[in-house]
């Protein structure tokens, strides 16, 4: 049976408050965004059902990751895979990720699998990564059929909110904009709000 999907969008960063996008390279979270992370813990509604947690490798979904479900990590014995597909798709720095040997380094005692992270990653200006509509569908098209193929019956996918301006039709773009659980202050459209934080395959 295909896996429900609980998606969750990454707490408030750094750049969020600024509105800056360009001073800050892969930011961290706020004060508030780790409390965000707390909120979600106490109140999200699935935590028995979790079995496995799939991140964007950017920072900032990375702590909302280990930080929002960090009872389920340790009584679980979950472990956090880093998904380069679920990536911010924008070439800006506070888009672009932090060099893989960066992140295992600054990870090195939290439970996350970095495997899918390879060094090219990051590289925003051309191939597969590139800032291009036809390069971020064709992601999305992959992360979705790699979860799809995952044994687990529930998953916390913990990404970022851009894909919902390409098409819907890209299947993981269609499950951002319905089903995006956002902790950050800003209005949802209707349609996120009633369908929230989950989803499964048709």
């Amino acid at each position: 049976m295909a896996p429900k999907l609980h998606l969750v969008r990454h707490a408030q960063g750094l750049h969020n408050v600024h509105d800056d996008y360009t001073r800050f390279r892969d930011p961290l979270l706020t004060p508030l965004g780790k409390q965000q992370c707390v909120e979600l813990q106490k109140n999200f509604p699935h935590h028995q059902g979790v079995e496995l947690i799939v991140s964007s490798p950017i920072r900032r979904t990375l702590y909302t990751s280990l930080l929002s479900f960090k009872d389920d990590i340790k009584t679980k014995g979950l472990k956090i895979i880093a998904l380069p597909e679920l990536q911010e798709t924008t070439e800006l720095p506070c888009d672009t990720g932090s060099d893989p040997i960066e992140l295992a380094n600054e990870f090195a005692s939290d439970p996350i699998d970095f495997t899918l992270v390879h060094p090219d990653w990051n590289d925003k200006k051309k191939g597969k990564w590139a800032f291009e509509k036809e390069a971020i569908t064709k992601r999305a098209r992959e992360a979705r059929e790699w979860l799809y193929q995952r044994p687990e019956k529930e998953i916390v996918v913990v990404t970022h909110g851009s894909y919902r301006s390409f098409d819907k039709s890209a299947l993981i773009a269609a499950i951002v904009v319905l089903c995006v659980m956002s902790l950050l202050p800003m209005p949802l459209p209707t349609s996120s709000r009633s369908l929230l934080s989950h989803l499964r395959f048709q």
